[in-house]
Protein backbone atom coordinates (compact mmCIF):
# COMPACT_ATOMS: atom_id res chain seq x y z
CA UNK A 1 0.00 0.00 0.00
CA UNK A 2 0.89 3.25 -0.71
CA UNK A 3 2.02 5.71 2.23
CA UNK A 4 0.49 8.75 -0.23
CA UNK A 5 -2.40 10.35 2.22
CA UNK A 6 -6.05 9.86 0.29
CA UNK A 7 -7.88 12.73 -0.55
CA UNK A 8 -11.29 13.03 0.94
CA UNK A 9 -14.77 13.31 -0.92
CA UNK A 10 -14.81 16.91 0.88
CA UNK A 11 -11.86 17.52 -0.65
CA UNK A 12 -11.94 16.37 -3.79
CA UNK A 13 -15.66 18.73 -4.45
CA UNK A 14 -13.88 21.62 -3.15
CA UNK A 15 -10.66 21.53 -5.08
CA UNK A 16 -11.28 22.88 -8.95
CA UNK A 17 -12.74 25.69 -6.94
CA UNK A 18 -9.63 26.33 -4.54
CA UNK A 19 -7.74 26.12 -7.32
CA UNK A 20 -8.92 28.45 -10.28
CA UNK A 21 -5.71 30.20 -10.69
CA UNK A 22 -3.92 26.71 -11.49
CA UNK A 23 -6.66 25.97 -14.59
CA UNK A 24 -6.88 29.66 -15.56
CA UNK A 25 -5.33 29.87 -19.56
CA UNK A 26 -2.23 31.59 -18.51
CA UNK A 27 -1.36 28.66 -15.93
CA UNK A 28 -2.93 25.70 -18.44
CA UNK A 29 -1.77 27.59 -22.23
CA UNK A 30 2.18 26.65 -21.75
CA UNK A 31 1.21 23.57 -20.14
CA UNK A 32 -0.74 22.06 -22.56
CA UNK A 33 1.33 23.18 -25.26
CA UNK A 34 4.64 21.81 -23.40
CA UNK A 35 3.09 18.33 -23.10
CA UNK A 36 1.34 18.10 -26.43
CA UNK A 37 4.71 18.84 -28.30
CA UNK A 38 5.54 15.53 -26.37
CA UNK A 39 3.54 13.77 -27.98
CA UNK A 40 4.00 13.95 -31.28
CA UNK A 41 2.14 13.00 -34.30
CA UNK A 42 -0.57 10.26 -32.77
CA UNK A 43 0.97 9.80 -29.32
CA UNK A 44 -0.55 8.43 -26.03
CA UNK A 45 -0.51 10.49 -22.69
CA UNK A 46 -0.54 8.74 -19.05
CA UNK A 47 -0.96 11.16 -16.71
CA UNK A 48 0.20 10.04 -13.00
CA UNK A 49 -2.26 11.34 -10.31
CA UNK A 50 -4.40 13.04 -12.87
CA UNK A 51 -6.88 14.03 -9.84
CA UNK A 52 -9.85 16.09 -11.27
CA UNK A 53 -8.64 16.41 -14.88
CA UNK A 54 -7.47 19.68 -14.58
CA UNK A 55 -4.68 18.87 -17.14
CA UNK A 56 -5.65 15.45 -18.72
CA UNK A 57 -9.18 17.19 -19.86
CA UNK A 58 -7.90 19.74 -21.45
CA UNK A 59 -5.00 18.35 -23.11
CA UNK A 60 -7.21 15.30 -24.54
CA UNK A 61 -9.89 18.32 -25.94
CA UNK A 62 -6.70 19.31 -27.67
CA UNK A 63 -7.14 15.40 -29.31
CA UNK A 64 -3.94 13.66 -27.61
CA UNK A 65 -5.37 10.40 -26.48
CA UNK A 66 -4.77 10.44 -22.26
CA UNK A 67 -5.46 7.43 -19.90
CA UNK A 68 -4.73 8.72 -16.07
CA UNK A 69 -4.11 6.71 -12.67
CA UNK A 70 -5.36 8.28 -10.16
CA UNK A 71 -5.12 6.78 -6.08
CA UNK A 72 -8.52 8.65 -5.05
CA UNK A 73 -11.56 7.47 -6.13
CA UNK A 74 -13.41 10.53 -5.30
CA UNK A 75 -10.61 12.89 -6.78
CA UNK A 76 -11.49 10.44 -10.05
CA UNK A 77 -15.22 11.01 -9.46
CA UNK A 78 -14.96 14.59 -9.68
CA UNK A 79 -13.36 13.96 -13.77
CA UNK A 80 -15.69 11.50 -14.39
CA UNK A 81 -18.39 14.45 -14.16
CA UNK A 82 -16.39 16.16 -17.34
CA UNK A 83 -15.81 13.14 -19.25
CA UNK A 84 -16.15 9.52 -19.74
CA UNK A 85 -14.35 6.30 -19.39
CA UNK A 86 -14.32 5.58 -22.87
CA UNK A 87 -12.82 9.65 -23.69
CA UNK A 88 -10.36 9.37 -20.77
CA UNK A 89 -10.02 6.24 -19.25
CA UNK A 90 -8.34 6.09 -15.62
CA UNK A 91 -7.17 3.02 -13.13
CA UNK A 92 -8.27 3.37 -9.68
CA UNK A 93 -4.44 3.02 -7.87
CA UNK A 94 -0.98 3.85 -6.97
CA UNK A 95 1.12 5.37 -9.40
CA UNK A 96 4.47 3.62 -8.21
CA UNK A 97 2.71 0.17 -9.23
CA UNK A 98 -0.63 0.09 -11.30
CA UNK A 99 -0.67 -0.56 -14.77
CA UNK A 100 -2.30 0.94 -17.54
CA UNK A 101 -3.06 -1.07 -20.83
CA UNK A 102 -1.09 -0.42 -23.38
CA UNK A 103 2.15 1.97 -24.20
CA UNK A 104 2.89 5.59 -24.27
CA UNK A 105 4.77 8.28 -25.95
CA UNK A 106 4.80 10.29 -22.41
CA UNK A 107 3.92 9.99 -19.17
CA UNK A 108 3.53 13.34 -16.96
CA UNK A 109 3.77 14.06 -13.35
CA UNK A 110 2.49 17.93 -12.49
CA UNK A 111 1.96 20.16 -9.59
CA UNK A 112 4.45 18.94 -7.07
CA UNK A 113 2.37 15.07 -7.31
CA UNK A 114 5.41 12.89 -6.78
CA UNK A 115 5.55 14.07 -3.40
CA UNK A 116 2.35 12.55 -2.18
CA UNK A 117 4.62 9.42 -2.20
CA UNK A 118 6.35 9.57 1.02
CA UNK A 119 9.17 7.59 1.09
CA UNK A 120 12.32 7.14 -1.46
CA UNK A 121 11.67 3.87 -2.36
CA UNK A 122 7.89 4.62 -3.91
CA UNK A 123 9.40 7.65 -5.58
CA UNK A 124 11.74 5.11 -7.21
CA UNK A 125 9.43 3.19 -7.88
CA UNK A 126 7.35 5.33 -9.75
CA UNK A 127 10.23 6.44 -12.34
CA UNK A 128 10.22 2.69 -12.71
CA UNK A 129 6.28 2.37 -13.49
CA UNK A 130 6.73 5.32 -15.64
CA UNK A 131 9.15 3.72 -18.07
CA UNK A 132 7.63 0.36 -17.59
CA UNK A 133 4.62 2.37 -19.54
CA UNK A 134 6.99 4.19 -22.11
CA UNK A 135 7.59 3.39 -25.84
CA UNK A 136 11.45 3.52 -26.97
CA UNK A 137 12.09 7.00 -26.96
CA UNK A 138 9.10 8.25 -24.92
CA UNK A 139 9.47 10.45 -22.18
CA UNK A 140 8.58 10.85 -18.68
CA UNK A 141 7.68 14.58 -17.42
CA UNK A 142 7.32 16.03 -13.89
CA UNK A 143 6.82 19.04 -12.34
CA UNK A 144 8.29 20.02 -9.11
CA UNK A 145 9.47 22.75 -6.55
CA UNK A 146 12.80 23.51 -5.08
CA UNK A 147 12.68 22.90 -1.57
CA UNK A 148 12.93 26.42 -0.52
CA UNK A 149 15.54 25.34 2.24
CA UNK A 150 17.52 28.57 1.39
CA UNK A 151 14.97 30.71 3.40
CA UNK A 152 15.49 28.07 6.83
CA UNK A 153 17.45 30.27 8.71
CA UNK A 154 19.11 28.14 11.79
CA UNK A 155 16.24 26.86 13.97
CA UNK A 156 13.75 28.16 12.25
CA UNK A 157 11.38 25.23 10.56
CA UNK A 158 8.43 27.25 8.76
CA UNK A 159 8.39 28.76 5.23
CA UNK A 160 5.25 30.56 4.31
CA UNK A 161 4.14 30.33 0.27
CA UNK A 162 1.38 32.28 0.42
CA UNK A 163 0.05 35.87 2.28
CA UNK A 164 -3.48 36.72 0.95
CA UNK A 165 -6.64 37.88 2.34
CA UNK A 166 -8.09 34.31 1.53
CA UNK A 167 -5.38 32.18 2.15
CA UNK A 168 -2.40 31.86 5.24
CA UNK A 169 0.02 28.55 3.58
CA UNK A 170 3.48 27.34 4.82
CA UNK A 171 5.50 25.14 4.59
CA UNK A 172 7.18 22.92 7.90
CA UNK A 173 10.33 20.80 7.37
CA UNK A 174 11.62 17.97 8.64
CA UNK A 175 15.00 17.62 6.96
CA UNK A 176 16.51 14.17 8.40
CA UNK A 177 13.51 12.66 6.86
CA UNK A 178 13.04 14.89 3.54
CA UNK A 179 9.17 15.40 4.75
CA UNK A 180 7.64 18.90 4.88
CA UNK A 181 4.19 19.25 5.55
CA UNK A 182 2.43 21.86 4.24
CA UNK A 183 -0.60 23.89 6.38
CA UNK A 184 -3.14 26.45 4.95
CA UNK A 185 -5.63 28.39 6.36
CA UNK A 186 -8.62 29.02 3.83
CA UNK A 187 -10.82 31.78 4.75
CA UNK A 188 -14.64 31.08 4.59
CA UNK A 189 -17.51 33.58 4.24
CA UNK A 190 -17.43 37.42 3.66
CA UNK A 191 -15.53 40.17 5.19
CA UNK A 192 -18.31 42.72 6.61
CA UNK A 193 -18.81 45.13 9.70
CA UNK A 194 -15.48 44.46 10.61
CA UNK A 195 -15.65 40.84 11.22
CA UNK A 196 -13.39 38.47 9.22
CA UNK A 197 -15.21 35.23 9.42
CA UNK A 198 -13.39 31.84 9.86
CA UNK A 199 -10.76 29.75 8.41
CA UNK A 200 -11.09 26.33 7.80
CA UNK A 201 -7.23 24.50 8.43
CA UNK A 202 -6.09 21.83 6.35
CA UNK A 203 -2.58 19.89 6.14
CA UNK A 204 -0.82 17.33 3.95
CA UNK A 205 2.74 15.77 4.15
CA UNK A 206 5.04 15.62 1.14
CA UNK A 207 8.18 14.27 0.77
CA UNK A 208 10.40 16.53 -1.26
CA UNK A 209 13.27 15.70 -3.71
CA UNK A 210 15.97 17.40 -5.41
CA UNK A 211 16.03 17.56 -8.85
CA UNK A 212 19.72 15.60 -8.28
CA UNK A 213 17.82 12.80 -6.76
CA UNK A 214 15.32 12.69 -9.35
CA UNK A 215 18.02 12.57 -12.22
CA UNK A 216 19.72 9.41 -9.98
CA UNK A 217 16.03 7.53 -9.66
CA UNK A 218 16.07 8.43 -13.65
CA UNK A 219 19.36 6.26 -14.03
CA UNK A 220 17.92 3.40 -12.14
CA UNK A 221 14.76 3.25 -14.34
CA UNK A 222 16.76 3.48 -17.32
CA UNK A 223 15.94 7.05 -18.28
CA UNK A 224 18.10 9.79 -19.55
CA UNK A 225 17.69 13.41 -18.66
CA UNK A 226 17.12 15.11 -21.73
CA UNK A 227 15.91 19.03 -20.61
CA UNK A 228 15.63 20.54 -17.37
CA UNK A 229 13.73 24.43 -17.51
CA UNK A 230 12.46 26.21 -15.30
CA UNK A 231 8.46 26.58 -16.52
CA UNK A 232 6.40 25.60 -19.01
CA UNK A 233 7.19 28.71 -21.01
CA UNK A 234 10.79 27.42 -21.00
CA UNK A 235 12.76 29.60 -19.12
CA UNK A 236 16.51 28.79 -18.26
CA UNK A 237 16.62 26.65 -14.88
CA UNK A 238 19.31 28.48 -12.47
CA UNK A 239 20.18 28.49 -9.14
CA UNK A 240 17.35 30.95 -8.15
CA UNK A 241 14.47 28.89 -10.18
CA UNK A 242 11.69 28.17 -7.81
CA UNK A 243 10.43 25.11 -9.74
CA UNK A 244 11.65 22.57 -12.79
CA UNK A 245 9.69 20.37 -15.26
CA UNK A 246 12.51 18.23 -15.76
CA UNK A 247 12.28 15.41 -19.35
CA UNK A 248 13.31 11.80 -18.91
CA UNK A 249 13.82 9.86 -22.40
CA UNK A 250 13.90 6.44 -22.89
CA UNK A 251 16.64 5.31 -24.98
CA UNK A 252 15.32 3.86 -28.44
Amino acid sequence: MTSSELWTRATADRYDAEETEMSSAAVLGPTLDFLAALTGDGGRALEFAIGTGRVGVPLRARGVPVAGIELSEHMAAVLRRKVDADTLPVVIGDMATAVVPGEFTLVYLVYNTITNLLTQDEQVECFRNAARHLVPGGRFVIELGVPPLRFLPPGQVAVPFDVSEQHLGFDTFDLVEQILVSHHFIREGDVSDGHFGRYRRSNSRHRYAWPAELDLMARIARLELERRVADWDGAPFTQDSAKHISVWRKPS
